[in-house]
């Protein structure tokens, strides 16, 4: 993706928080797994919405940093802890801490980070130029994402022993895994801008239709994206038999044959290459890879008309550059 020169000062500014944490050096077994999640980077596209929802609503993106380092905390926590559910091996095309050292260290590690993310909101509730409300409401919002990404998690995990999962329930679960945490993160920096209600409402829009895009565009890559820059195996979400939209949109449409080839491979432990194949080239066949493209496209641009409802600022030209930028990501 292209940097614009907001994005890059942004990402200073986060990177810049990250190297003062100080965490201790000790233990290492707690700390080590940390500072080697948070060295593997990432898109850290929820710290880039924190500011950026601040600076939409007119306020100084810096006293939003403290806000944007708890939700990017609070995301990694969830990605440690969802590695250990999904026995996953690699993350960001790198060892997992559940697979670099073990279930129990990811676990600890994790509930560290929430620890630490916990200890950053505190800046708001010490600082004389926060006032209670915003100190409250920037708590309400944190814990209320921690919550919904838990709610979708769960029903994540209820799929998998489901053999029929609508799409509604599939967008309902997204909705809490995914856009949860986005939408909490443009929302933290409205209320740190102290932002006005119609703001805030718009935030909460743009929040929830990009988080329903990426996920159904990471559905998606998974099965058409380079692994090299995606940074996991093509067809994985096939292999591990999980509810996606793709996989979903197919059973919809697919004949009483296809159905059962479907279901064959998605039941499968260990499908094949040549199984993996089959099963893409059913979602071409059924149309699916053409809806799948046109819905994220719809999300995206529900985004950006809620963006375009604010006043004209820098902040809002990067935006609707950015989340173009988003809807066209190769990983």
């Amino acid at each position: 993706m292209i940097s614009t020169d907001i994005q890059q000062q942004i990402s200073e500014l986060v990177e810049e928080k990250f190297s003062q944490l100080n965490l201790p050096q000790e233990p290492d077994s707690l700390y080590g797994p940390v500072r080697y999640t948070l060295s593997l980077g990432g898109k850290r596209i929820r710290p880039y919405f924190t500011l950026i929802g601040c600076g939409l609503c007119d306020g100084d993106i810096e006293d939003a940093i403290p806000a944007a380092i708890a939700i990017e905390l609070l995301h990694n926590f969830t990605l440690l802890h969802d590695d250990i559910m999904d026995s996953a091996s690699t993350r960001r095309g790198e060892p997992s801490v559940f697979k670099k050292w073990n279930a129990s260290t990811a676990i600890l590690s994790g509930d560290a980070m929430y620890a630490w993310a916990f200890e950053q909101l505190q800046h708001y509730g010490k600082g004389e130029q926060f006032r209670k409300e915003q100190y409250n409401g920037i708590l309400d919002i944190f814990l209320e994402s921690a919550k919904t990404v838990c709610e979708g998690q769960a029903y994540d995990l209820d799929f998998e022993n489901e053999q029929m999962v609508s799409l509604d329930q599939y967008i309902h679960m997204i909705e809490g895994k995914t856009a949860a945490l986005i939408i909490g993160s443009f929302k933290m920096g409205g209320i740190v801008a102290n932002s006005t209600d119609p703001c805030m409402k718009r935030l909460q829009k743009i929040g929830n239709h990009v988080g329903i895009g990426f996920q159904i565009q990471d559905d998606l890559l998974d099965v058409m994206a380079d692994p090299a820059k995606f940074g996991k195996k093509s067809g994985g979400d096939i292999l591990e038999g999980k509810k996606t939209y793709l996989s979903i949109l197919s059973l919809q449409r697919g004949s009483a044959d296809q159905k059962d080839s479907l279901n064959h491979v998605f039941e499968k432990s260990d499908a094949s290459e040549k199984e993996i194949e089959m099963v893409i080239d059913l979602y071409h066949q059924l149309g699916v890879i053409e809806t799948t493209l046109k819905t994220i496209d719809t999300h995206y641009k529900h985004a950006i008309e809620q963006v375009e409802l604010f006043d004209e600022s820098p902040y809002k030209s990067d935006l609707m550059a950015f989340l173009l930028n988003l809807k066209n990501r190769e990983y």
